[in-house]
């Protein structure tokens, strides 16, 4: 057996992650994040693990927002366009190093422009979006036009 969808073989685990995922979100509302910057931490976070089910799903989110498609397809480039606000910067360099685990002394998002509140959830929902992707990749969840 090759292929194992997580979800079925122990769906009382995928359950938790369905629960965790939403007190994720109650945390990032509670924060004040604006929902357009929760779809591009989604979005970011899916492209740094390579996860094609969650990528079409967030991107598809984002749009519905009022994400543009430009600042999408720069998204991959952050750090290098200037579409994107301080606080935007902040929480994509901040989901980058918690999807990376870099050596601690890497702080680049730290400038104030997140407050504790929005560190945690931003922290929180890079984490559970690491998860998804993981469940959906080792899963093969199909994605297809």
């Amino acid at each position: 057996m090759t292929q194992v969808n997580l979800s079925k073989q122990h769906p009382t685990a995928y359950q938790n992650v369905l629960t965790l995922n939403a007190t994720v979100e109650e945390a990032v509302t509670e924060a004040g994040l604006d929902p357009k910057l929760v779809e591009l931490v989604k979005v970011r976070v899916s492209q740094l693990n390579g996860c094609a089910f969650c990528l079409r799903m967030h991107t598809r989110d984002a749009l519905t927002k009022g994400e543009t498609t430009d600042r999408l397809a720069v998204l991959a480039a952050w750090w290098e366009s200037q579409y994107f606000t301080e606080q935007e910067r902040a929480a994509l360099a901040l989901a980058e190093e918690v999807t990376r685990l870099p050596v601690p002394a890497r702080r680049e998002w730290d400038d104030g422009s997140l407050d504790g509140q929005q560190v945690s959830a931003v922290s929180w929902l890079a984490i559970v979006m690491n998860a998804w992707n993981r469940i959906a990749i080792h899963s093969h969840y199909p994605v297809g036009p």
